[in-house]
């Protein structure tokens, strides 16, 4: 298992356009919105009085990380591994397959975890924007909310034929779901039936239990339960759905 986590670490390195992009747009995002919008640094009532740069938006570049790794990277890798037979090879040997998978839910959960740690450092460091207030919280939403995305990407592999495909669906999926999150149109903002369509969404609950244990509040139980809800449906449906060949 250590020598299959060490090949799949290097394989995601040697992919550094994917890397970087996966990483690198959401820190720049934040960076470019908050030092180029006078706004983002200033009092908002719609927030509570807070500034947009001290919640709302560190929450939805992670939400935007942990997005392409569950809807682009994870899909395209493991779809691509079952077209080029290298999952079926892999069964005829005493290594189930399986732990490529599980390699590959580890590796991509550190890359999520990096991209964290870089967005409240430079929030911090650049906008003087404070870490979250409760990291209880914040770790219990940020591990079971990627675990519920991360087992939408894996419905994703199972789907797709091929790599090109993955994508294709991932992006298809992706962009509701940034949407739904608030990523254009802050959730406070949104009509009645739209943030009620977020609020069941798994993105909606994410970003909102998020921003609250970054502000220092508990997180809503109605979102815990959507994501644990999302994590056991779409981990139910890559169980039943994924096949190795």
């Amino acid at each position: 298992m250590r020598k299959i986590l060490i090949v799949e670490a290097k394989l995601h390195l040697r992919e550094w356009p994917s890397l970087a992009f996966t990483v690198g747009l959401p820190v720049a995002l934040l960076l470019i919105l908050g030092l180029s919008i006078p706004v983002m640094t200033e009092p908002d009532p719609a927030f509570g009085g807070e500034r947009p740069v001290d919640t709302q938006m560190p929450a939805m570049m992670i939400m935007l990380a942990l997005l392409t790794l569950s809807c682009t990277v994870l899909p395209g890798a493991l779809a691509a591994y079952r077209e080029q037979g290298v999952l079926r090879r892999m069964s005829a040997t005493p290594v189930h397959p399986a732990r490529l998978l599980a390699a590959q839910l580890v590796v991509n959960v550190v890359v999520g975890v990096v991209s964290t740690a870089l967005l409240i450092t430079l929030a911090l460091l650049v906008f003087d924007a404070r870490p979250p207030a409760s990291w209880p919280g914040f770790v219990l939403v940020f591990l079971l909310g990627t675990a519920a995305l991360l087992a939408v990407g894996l419905v994703i592999a199972s789907l797709a034929p091929g790599g090109r495909a993955a994508s294709g669906i991932g992006s298809l999926v992706m962009f509701p779901l940034m949407f739904l999150g608030g990523m254009w149109l802050p959730r406070e903002l949104m009509p009645d039936a739209l943030r009620t369509v977020s609020d069941y969404s798994l993105s909606g609950p994410f970003a909102q239990a998020l921003r609250d244990t970054w502000a220092g509040h508990a997180p809503q139980p109605a979102h815990l339960a959507v994501l644990a809800a999302g994590l056991l449906l779409f981990g139910g449906l890559a169980t039943r759905l994924f096949r190795w060949e």
